[in-house]
């Protein structure tokens, strides 16, 4: 296994000085999965790439989705055949890549009277879905009986259900899928920086050729020169091609995707499931760990692309939809621990609703040749990679007659792997808590890391075995937060615990006991002042409550 790249913002002033005086063949504006796939796509085919975000990497729409690596049954119903062929071949290429981090999970879709799919359509869409998407061996659909879908999930509506479908889909962590995609584009020459907002373009010849940054830790500003620019801003793709002058013709059409997570004990599903909500459309419930996360919702959005909220209707939506479905469970808004909100960027169509709107990507060139691409979705994020990236690589060779090799993305494994298959993913959890159960953790604490982490899991350990406290978890989130200031540009509490470690999601009291003891380490790290630092606390404290209360206010 390659040994840890540094990728740590204490090197932050020598980054910027670094990017600052080369030329790169290509900026990419994005530090989403999106940017990220396409920062690994193009420097894997030795191209010198520089990558930026105004945030954290994953803070926008790629720590917030569903968190699934899905084939898009739904998409079925649209005759989007397609999009269903390439997201669902995609599932194992990912899977492949890091079987650590996209993990097989069994969908249950239970057919009850009534509902949106009936027997024979759902045996044929599943069918279809399967030659589509190249389904091979245990992960072919199966079509249950009312009796083996109850047994399956006895919290299933007996007196309405009438059988189910059963396929394979797979679950991972997006933000960790993002920042992995960046660390491995570094290990073939990329450069990333994130809390780099880019204000505006620099042109030679009326063409784009760089960009102006704002370093948001000191609000100095640089440049960066390159051949090309890609814009993978997510929601604020839009913004960018205004500040360009080419924001014409298609626009985006955002809409807001809402996720409630809740005790494993208050909606203990024994497994994932895609059910019927009373309107129409459709829902997943997915046990993870400690909890249960259920969404999601599909709205329209026009507030502030920057402070997204789940508010009191949503969480009304998605409890009363979770109760209609599970007759013996009564969620109440109490029983909330968590939640996430955020935004899909998709295409606008004039007279479609939010949930119509295709998930297709597009690409726009503009006149000054700044290339922007939106929509799609996480599972696609590879190929969209590709699509783009291929472009670039045209221009490259018609412009400088630079020829660029293919794309190789679907054989580089990610960060953390070197497992050929997930029973090797298995096989070394069941090491990791056989060397960690003695100090009295437990399997769940082996399953966390290795699914976080994979074989980086050592470096974590490593450092655990040097922090002094009496207290084991203690040690071991320490170990974890060095881990990610020196390997994953962490620059503060936020960027631990929710996007590199998910815990303010998957184990929202791990954050309310270990908040101070984090905020000293990255006080001593970064040598924060005791403002900066109080500071910090407030944001988290504001998280902690944004994230697990709801108020008729924020409706």
């Amino acid at each position: 296994m390659k040994k840890n790249m540094r990728f740590s913002n204490l090197d932050r002033t020598a980054t910027i000085q670094k990017m600052s005086k080369e030329h790169f063949d290509l900026v990419v504006i994005g530090g989403g999965i999106t940017g990220g796939g396409i920062a690994l796509d193009a420097a894997s085919r030795g191209m010198k790439v520089a990558l930026l975000e105004k945030d954290d990497f994953a803070s926008g729409t790629s720590s917030k989705s569903t968190k699934l690596i899905h084939g898009g049954l739904r998409y079925l119903k649209q005759f989007d055949f397609w999009l269903v062929k390439e997201v669902g071949s995609e599932r194992a290429i990912v899977h492949k890549l890091a079987p650590h981090l996209v993990l097989p999970e069994k969908m249950l879709l239970p057919l009850i009277e009534g509902g949106s799919y009936g027997k024979w359509l759902t045996s044929i869409g599943l069918k279809v879905y399967d030659i589509l998407a190249q389904v091979t061996g245990d992960d072919k659909r199966q079509m249950l009986e009312k009796k083996e879908a109850m047994k399956l999930e006895p919290l299933l509506p007996k007196k309405i259900l009438n059988g189910a479908g059963y396929y394979a889909e797979y679950r991972t962590d997006d933000a960790r899928l993002t920042i992995e995609n960046i660390k491995t584009s570094l290990q073939h020459g990329a450069q990333a920086l994130n809390y780099a907002k880019v204000t505006d373009f620099l042109y030679e010849n009326d063409k784009v050729a760089g960009v102006t940054v704002t370093d948001e830790t000191t609000k100095k500003k640089f440049s960066i020169k390159s051949k090309y620019v890609i814009s993978a801003a997510g929601p604020w793709v839009d913004e960018l091609r205004s500040v360009n002058n080419s924001k014409k013709g298609k626009r985006l059409h955002l809409t807001k995707g809402v996720h409630l997570v809740f005790p494993r004990k208050k909606l203990p599903v024994k497994q994932s499931v895609y059910f019927d909500i009373p309107d129409g459309r459709m829902m997943f419930a997915i046990p993870r760990g400690k909890i249960t996360y259920v969404g999601t919702t599909d709205t329209n959005f026009n507030l502030d692309k920057d402070n997204i909220k789940t508010d009191l209707a949503d969480a009304i939506y998605l409890i009363s939809a979770v109760n209609n479905m599970f007759p013996d469970i009564n969620l109440e808004m109490e029983d909330i621990i968590s939640s996430w909100a955020g935004l899909r960027p998709l295409i606008h169509e004039e007279g479609k609703s939010a949930s119509e709107l295709s998930r297709k990507d597009e690409i726009f060139t503009s006149d000054t040749g700044l290339v922007s691409i939106a929509g799609g979705k996480l599972t696609g994020y590879r190929k969209m990679a590709e699509r783009v990236v291929n472009r670039i690589a045209k221009k490259m060779e018609e412009d400088y007659e630079i020829e660029t090799p293919e794309c190789t993305t679907d054989k580089i494994p990610l960060c953390g792997s070197d497992f050929k298959k997930f029973k090797h993913v298995k096989k070394y959890i069941e090491e990791i808590y056989t060397r960690i159960k003695e100090d009295g953790f437990s399997e769940y604490d082996a399953w966390y890391l290795v699914t976080n982490y994979g074989k980086q899991t050592e470096t974590i350990l490593d450092n655990y075995s040097k922090i002094k406290s009496e207290d084991i978890s203690l040690r071991m989130i320490l170990a974890e937060v060095q881990f990610s200031i020196d390997h994953e540009m962490t620059l503060n509490p936020m960027d631990f615990f929710i996007r590199r470690t998910g815990r303010l999601y998957f184990d929202i009291e791990s954050v309310r006991d270990y908040m101070q003891p984090v905020l000293e380490e990255f006080k001593k790290a970064y040598n924060y002042d005791d403002a900066q630092t109080l500071a910090f606390k407030e944001k988290l404290e504001e998280e902690l409550d944004s994230h697990s209360n709801f108020s008729l206010e924020r409706a």
